[in-house]
């Protein structure tokens, strides 16, 4: 389930392709992941920047996580930007989800996408539930190449490494 993903990101867009992730705070049930999809091809269909069409990409990942990324051909402006976050909320309010909860992490355990909350971290790390090894989602990543080659990364790989107990 989560070898293939990348095959899913357009090869045409530029590496340095605005990129913007949301993580979802449940897993959307298979109804409301067909509604979604359908809404952010909508919107990438008519989302503009002063007046010039973005070239953008929209989907949603393991049923939890909405990428949004612009090509840069268009320098994707404040109000275009906004426009996407816009987007996010309304998904939010529609489906009653939060989009922008920065402080729930989330890795692959037992091949499922795991949340959990920054403060209950030492707690799973110390009963060995998260290791060095276990894939963390990266959602800090600002372009098209850190979402391919940073996004889900060992924990071992990112800014939690310094929280595990064993030596990295």
């Amino acid at each position: 389930m989560f070898n293939n993903w990348k095959q899913l990101i357009p090869e045409d867009f530029s590496d340095n392709s605005r990129t913007w992730i949301y993580q979802s705070n449940r897993l959307f049930t298979l109804s409301e992941a067909l509604q979604i999809e359908q809404i952010l091809q909508d919107f990438t269909n008519q989302w503009v920047s002063h007046k010039e069409t973005v070239k953008g990409y929209a989907n949603l990942l393991f049923g939890q996580f909405i990428i949004i990324m612009a090509d840069d051909n268009v320098n994707v402006s404040g109000c275009s930007i906004d426009s996407s976050v816009r987007l996010i909320k309304d998904i939010e309010k529609r489906f009653n989800v939060s989009m922008f909860e920065r402080t729930t992490l989330a890795f692959v355990v037992k091949e499922k996408v795991e949340l959990i909350p920054i403060g209950q971290l030492n707690y799973a790390i110390t009963n060995g539930f998260i290791t060095a090894d276990t894939v963390y989602f990266n959602n800090t990543i600002l372009t098209k190449k850190e979402l391919l080659e940073n996004w889900m990364i060992p924990v071992k790989s990112s800014w939690l490494a310094s929280k595990l107990q064993q030596p990295v």
